[in-house]
């Protein structure tokens, strides 16, 4: 990735000064035109980038209420940074088990600032609401007077679901943030888009935040690059994706979470041990020079592990029926 980068780099005219010149006002713009919002500003986290669109939604509304699904990444991985740094207080929306709904919205008992949704919901296999759904959602979150923000990072896996373009499906929230590192391959780095003047602002809160470097375009040549090479093939990632879950749902002892897929990811719980199947996928690698991953985790049944699969271009190369041989070979090694 880093030589593909440096070819890439004498076509920027001058490398960014704290954020800015030719090369961020043209990526900036790029993610404001294809998300369909008016601006957008390259942050170098989601956590960063999230905290700060939940902290002007709050001033604006004059609200520290926020509403999100039990497994929201805010909550469960990033030390509820929205409380401690800005004063939000969260309300959960729904059962960690499915998808929000527009009645979990609509049943808020408080105003809310704002309401934030993941797509595609990764804790659930990578699961989408209908879009009718979706649509509702946004209708009952406004119905409250409350933004809607959208945790896009997986964003790019969309569209092919909805059979709809990025920019419609981002027009149903007032402010969107996508990743540069997940599914696009990026180093780091992420964007959010919104509102003119809530960008604006959120500028200020990046060097508030301590975000605001004095160079980060080999950040950004990174964005470009999976902009113009990965976003494109994102159909080919999710047909292989199904035809994927198709060949390992055959499997004895596999099972695949959703079935099918919605994205270019889902959930595979095997039958055995997770430390004895992390065990057998190394087995496997010595002897098949095919690396399945190794990250299988207990779930309620300890008889069952499970492993979250998302397919890009390196997946390609091993086809679905290989896939299904191997992952048969490994729940026999694991037993």
């Amino acid at each position: 990735m880093l030589l593909e980068l440096a070819e890439r780099a004498p076509e920027v005219g001058e490398a960014d000064r704290y954020g800015g010149g030719l090369l961020a006002t043209r990526l900036e713009g790029r993610i404001a035109e294809l998300l369909g919002k008016e601006a957008a500003v390259w942050m170098p986290s989601g956590t960063m980038a999230q905290q700060i669109a939940l902290r002007i939604h709050a001033v604006q509304t004059g609200r520290n209420l926020v509403a999100f699904h039990p497994h929201c990444h805010l909550d469960v991985h990033e030390e509820r940074g929205y409380e401690f740094l800005h004063g939000l207080k969260a309300t959960l929306l729904g059962d960690p088990n499915r998808l929000v709904r527009a009645e979990d919205v609509a049943n808020l008992s408080e105003p809310h600032a704002a309401v934030l949704l993941e797509l595609p919901q990764r804790d659930l296999g990578g699961r989408l609401p209908p879009w009718d759904d979706l649509v509702a959602t946004a209708d009952a979150t406004r119905a409250g007077g409350a933004a809607f923000h959208l945790d896009g990072a997986r964003l790019w896996q969309c569209g092919p679901f909805y059979e709809r373009p990025l920019d419609e499906i981002a027009g149903l929230f007032d402010t969107v943030y996508v990743s540069f590192y997940k599914d696009l391959g990026a180093s780091a780095g992420c964007a959010l888009a919104g509102p003119a003047d809530l960008i604006a602002q959120a500028r200020v809160w990046l060097v508030r935040h301590g975000g605001r470097m004095f160079s980060v375009f080999p950040f950004m040549l990174a964005a470009e690059r999976g902009l113009d090479e990965v976003l494109p093939r994102m159909p080919d990632y999710v047909a292989h994706t199904r035809a994927l879950a198709a060949a390992l749902a055959e499997v004895d002892g596999v099972s695949i979470v959703p079935d099918p897929p919605q994205t270019a990811m889902f959930h595979l719980y095997l039958r055995g041990d997770a430390e004895r199947l992390t065990e057998a996928a190394v087995e496997l690698a010595e002897s098949t020079r095919t690396w399945l991953g190794a990250h299988f985790i207990t779930t309620a049944d300890p008889a069952v592990a499970a492993t979250e699969l998302t397919i890009g271009e390196g997946n390609l190369a091993v086809t679905p029926r290989e896939a299904a041989e191997l992952y048969s070979e490994l729940v026999g090694l694991a037993a």
